[in-house]
């Protein structure tokens, strides 16, 4: 199987001839050590980036490294942001400092008039990676499916919002119904640059969701719905995620917002994949789940080995798993255990081992 062949037979619930393998996010300085290079998506090192080649050029660099780096570990697909926006000159006085409002339903209305007033879809400069990324696979005959995300829905830290949620639930209510006009807007605009899948929905739990299961259902389900079936509409597939506990609004997440695979599956917080694949193994494609904030940070190579098989063994049976980290690869997690991950899924499967630049 091709990688396209594998990813979509895993998305449609098929056997593929081995588990599809991606990395969600993967940061300096593991990505640096893997390229033998500074990681030009790492922010840390965008300045730097910029500096030396342009904003144009660095661009570029970006899709370079990305597709440099899927290709040395064997990925079958890439989770692909926006590259920043060129620097703008600074014209006359600058703007004054923007006033805080105390009262929660204030603040928030005004962020609602100032979504209503924002264009919703992004602009295209920041949209321009995924037409270098694009250009440099057909220049090297490689067709990975491409993962972007349109997430707008999230509460996490969003204390007036949630607060908004209680006390003036039409503002509330507004606030999401924004976000989904902002999601469209990208939406629309990954279809047009033939992103494969995207991501819809938004954080909204931590060892507990943080907001109640009757809120998730009021306010976000319905919204991450109409993302669903506006990326359907196109053909395309809709992936929702979130961290944290989701088990008391799990059938609303995965069944009510009407997505194809869920992402962030947080194994730490309890969201267990043997489990998941029996409930919704059918239905829903899962992306992960191994512990980057802790096995991966702290565990043993050896405890990292196991710990990547019994992820593969657990998602095993009819498509419908993708192996990846539970969230980002940070600087938490060692080279040597990263590349544990890497070795045990390619020993698993009988491929070579990868060599390092």
């Amino acid at each position: 199987m091709t990688s396209r062949e594998r990813v979509e037979a895993a998305l449609r619930h098929e056997e593929p001839d081995r588990t599809p393998v991606f990395e969600y996010v993967l940061l300096s300085p593991v990505a640096d050590a893997l390229l033998g290079r500074p990681y030009a998506v790492d922010a840390s090192h965008w300045p730097a980036v910029l500096d030396a080649l342009g904003w144009e050029r660095a661009v570029r660099q970006q899709a370079i490294d990305s597709l440099d780096l899927a290709c040395l570990l064997g990925h079958d697909m890439m989770y692909v942001c926006p590259n920043p926006m060129p620097a703008r000159p600074r014209i006359g006085i600058e703007a004054p400092p923007a006033e805080i409002i105390d009262d929660p339903v204030a603040a928030l209305i005004k962020r609602n008039e100032d979504a209503r007033a924002t264009p919703a879809a992004p602009p295209d400069e920041s949209l321009l990676i995924y037409a270098f990324l694009a250009e440099e696979m057909a220049r090297r005959g490689v067709d990975l499916p491409v993962l972007a995300p349109a997430y707008a829905h999230g509460v996490w830290t969003d204390v007036d919002l949630m607060q908004t949620m209680l006390i003036a639930p039409d503002v509330a209510h507004d606030h999401f119904e924004l976000a989904t006009r902002t999601a469209f807007g990208r939406i629309d605009k990954y279809v047009a640059l033939g992103v494969d899948q995207i991501g819809v929905g938004g954080d909204f739990a931590g060892t507990r969701p943080l907001i109640a299961p009757e809120s998730y259902r009021a306010f976000i389900m319905p919204e991450v719905r109409a993302c669903s079936r506006r990326v359907h509409e196109a053909g395309r597939w809709a992936v929702n995620a979130s961290d944290g506990d989701l088990w008391s609004v799990i059938d609303d997440f995965l069944i009510g917002c009407e997505v194809d695979g869920y992402l962030e599956i947080d194994l730490f917080a309890g969201m267990d994949l043997a489990r998941l694949k029996q409930a919704y193994g059918g239905r829903i494609a899962l992306y992960g789940n191994l512990d980057c904030g802790n096995m991966l940070t702290f565990g043993t190579p050896d405890e990292i080995r196991q710990a990547t098989i019994r992820c593969l063994e657990a998602g095993q049976g009819a498509g419908g798993h993708i192996l990846c980290a539970s969230n980002a690869i940070t600087a938490s997690v060692s080279v040597d255990n990263y590349l544990a991950v890497v070795h045990a899924y390619r020993d698993y499967f009988g491929l070579p081992r990868i060599v390092l630049p």
